[in-house]
C-alpha cells in the first residue's frame, strides 16, 4: 500500500482521531476479518468519511495527506460493493473495477492493499505498468479480473491491443490525480475517460484540490461528496523539520557524517536529478554505507529490487528522486533526508510525508547550501512555518547564505553564521504546526500552477 492505512493498536493515536472502530463503518464480516488479522482497529478521519460515502454509491473527492490512509478509503469499500453485487454467470470475469495511478510503485501498491483485504472474497484483481514485459500482464487479464490497478500508459497500451473492455466497468478510482497532472498525463487521462461507460461511480483522490483538478473533476464526478482532512499545503505535526546550512561541495559529506555519528539504520534520501541520485549513491557506497538509488531510469526490477532490500533493512540508504515521493510505503521509516531541495514546494510536502506517518514520530532534515536559499524561502512560504535551523560542528558554510536576509516580507528568517540559531528573534522550539506571523501575500497558490508540465512521452508508465 502507499500509505499507512489504518493504525496499529501500539501506535499512539493523534487527539482528532474518532474513536470509533471500523464496525461502525458498515463493513462486511469477511473485511473486517482480514482488517482485524493485520491488527487494525481505528479507522483513520478519511476512511471514517469515505468509506460510508462510497458504499452509499457517491461519487467521491477527497484530499488529504500522505499517510492518512487514503488507499483504504477506497479499497475497502469496492471490494464491499463487488462482492454484493455478485457478477453475472459465466465464466468470463469483466473489469468491474478500475484504478489509475502515477507511478508503478503506487499501482503495486494498491494491487497489494486489494489482495490483503480482499483475502476472504472471490474477487480476482491484477496489476499492470510499464517498465516490464506486457506477455505476462496479457496472460493475467485473458483470464479475466475484477479489479484492475493501472498506469496511464501501459493500460491504454492494453486497450489498443484488445486486451481490456472497459464495458461492464462499474467503478473509477483516479488516486494522486494531482500528479497525475504534475507528470504530464493529463491527455492519457482524458482518452481513458472517453472510453468509460457514462453510467459508474467514480472516486478522485489528491493531496489538493488545485484548480487544474477542479477543472478535470468537473467532467469526471457528478455531484461528489468532498472530503479534506487536512489544511492545504501543511506538513504533519509528527515530523520534526530541521535545515543544516553546510556548503554544496560538503553535503555528501555531512550527509555520510550524520549516517555514521547518528547510526542511522534506515534513511531515505531525495535528490533532484537522476544522475545526482546516482551519484550519491555510490559515494555513499564508497563510505562503507549500503546504499542504493531509486528513478525512472531504472528498471521496474532494479527498482523493486532496491526497495525490497531497503524495506528488509539490507539497505542501509535509499536514494529517491521525486518520481518516488508519493510512491514508496515503509513502515516506521524514521527520516527523510532533503539531499536538494525540490524546485516545486509542494514535492516537500510529498517527500517529507514519507516519515511520521499513522501517527508515529519522524524526521525531516534538509541540507540546504547558498544557492538554494530562495527555494527555502519558498517552501516556508508554501507551509505557512519557518524551519527549525541546526549547525553542525564542522560542517559551517564559508559562504553565509545573505541571499535569505533581503529585505521586504518574507517567511523565512535568515539561517545562521554558524551558532546554530536563526537572526531576527525566530529561536527553535517553535510549535511546528503554528502559523508564521508575516503575511501570506507572498504564498504560492496551489505548489502546481508555475510547475513545467514534463512532456507524457518522458513519463509514459
Amino acid at each position: 500500500m502507499q500509505f499507512s492505512l489504518l493504525f496499529p493498536n501500539n501506535v499512539h493515536m493523534n487527539s482528532n482521531l474518532k474513536a470509533s472502530g471500523f464496525s461502525g463503518l458498515g463493513l462486511i464480516a469477511p473485511l473486517m476479518r482480514a482488517v482485524e488479522e493485520k491488527g487494525y482497529e481505528t479507522p483513520s478521519p478519511i476512511q471514517e468519511e469515505a468509506i460510508p460515502a462510497v458504499l452509499g454509491g457517491r461519487d467521491v473527492m477527497a484530499a488529504a495527506q500522505t499517510g492518512t490512509g487514503k488507499t483504504a478509503g477506497f479499497t475497502l469499500p469496492i471490494l464491499q460493493l463487488l462482492h454484493e453485487a455478485g457478477r453475472a454467470p459465466g465464466k468470463f470475469r469483466p473489469l468491474r473495477a478500475l484504478i489509475v495511478t502515477p507511478t508503478r510503485e503506487l499501482a503495486a501498491q494498491v494491487e497489494a492493499s486489494v489482495k490483503t483485504y480482499g483475502e476472504y472474497l472471490p474477487l480476482r484483481s491484477a496489476v499492470v505498468f510499464g517498465g516490464v514485459k506486457i506477455n505476462p500482464q496479457i496472460n493475467t487479464l485473458r483470464n479475466g479480473v475484477d479489479i484492475l490497478v493501472a498506469t496511464p500508459g501501459r493500460l491504454l497500451d492494453l486497450h489498443q491491443q484488445g486486451i481490456v473492455s472497459f464495458q461492464e466497468l462499474e467503478i473509477l478510482v483516479l488516486d494522486e490525480a494531482d500528479r497525475m497532472l504534475d507528470m504530464g498525463f493529463i491527455h492519457d487521462i482524458r482518452k481513458i475517460l472517453a472510453l468509460l461507460p457514462p453510467q459508474r461511480q467514480n472516486l478522485l483522490f489528491s493531496a489538493t484540490f488545485s484548480s487544474e483538478i477542479r477543472a478535470l473533476a468537473k467532467g469526471l464526478v457528478n455531484s461528489p461528496l468532498e472530503i479534506s482532512v487536512t489544511p492545504p499545503n501543511s506538513t504533519v505535526d509528527t515530523v520534526s523539520q530541521t535545515v543544516l546550512p553546510v556548503d554544496k561541495r560538503r553535503k555528501a559529506d555531512l550527509l555520510i557524517h550524520l549516517i555514521k555519528e547518528r547510526q542511522w539504520h534506515q534513511v531515505l534520501v531525495f535528490t533532484r536529478t537522476k544522475h545526482g541520485a546516482n551519484r550519491l549513491a555510490q559515494k555513499l557506497e564508497k563510505s562503507g554505507i549500503e546504499s542504493a538509488a531509486i528513478h525512472g531510469n531504472k528498471s521496474q526490477n532494479a527498482r523493486t529490487r532496491a526497495l525490497a532490500g531497503f524495506k528488509s533493512n539490507q539497505l542501509q540508504v535509499l536514494v529517491a528522486t521525486d518520481i518516488a515521493a508519493r510512491g514508496l510505503d515503509i513502515n516506521q521509516l524514521p527520516q527523510v533526508v532533503n539531499f536538494d531541495l525540490p524546485n516545486v514546494e509542494e514535492d516537500y510536502v510529498h517527500r517529507i510525508g514519507r516519515t511520521g506517518r499513522a501517527g508515529a514520530q519522524g524526521k525531516a532534515l534538509s541540507l540546504v547550501c547558498l544557492e538554494e536559499s530562495k527555494l527555502l524561502r519558498n517552501i516556508e512560504r508554501f507551509i505557512h512555518r519557518n524551519i527549525d535551523v541546526e549547525q553542525i560542528p564542522g560542517f559551517e558554510p564559508m559562504d553565509p547564505p545573505s541571499s535569505l536576509q533581503e529585505e521586504g516580507p518574507r517567511r523565512s528568517a535568515p539561517m545562521p553564521r554558524g551558532n546554530g540559531r536563526r537572526q531576527g528573534g525566530q529561536g527553535r522550539g517553535r510549535n511546528p504546526g503554528s502559523t508564521s506571523r508575516s503575511h501570506r501575500g507572498g504564498q504560492a497558490s496551489s505548489g502546481g500552477s508555475n510547475r513545467s508540465r514534463n512532456s507524457r512521452g518522458s513519463h509514459r508508465r
